[in-house]
């Protein structure tokens, strides 16, 4: 089953924050390094954008986890 992450009333997440937030990573610098290495995938695609902005709509993966963006 895939997480859903409530963006609250704000426009975006930095992807690199997402991952923290979702207890992914267990800090900033591990959650950057990852998105360094190619490991997550935003949509399908590999994302190397750390301060990528996350939406609603679309879907992060990483280390066999999935998410989707809600309001």
């Amino acid at each position: 089953m895939q997480e859903q992450f409530s963006l609250e009333g704000h426009a975006f997440i930095p992807l690199h924050n997402l991952l923290k937030v979702l207890g992914w990573c267990e800090s900033g610098a591990m959650a950057k390094m990852v998105i360094d290495e190619g490991l997550v995938t935003v949509n399908g695609a590999v994302e190397v954008r750390k301060r990528c902005k996350i939406t609603v709509g679309q879907h992060i993966a990483f280390n066999g986890q999935q998410v989707e963006v809600t309001e």
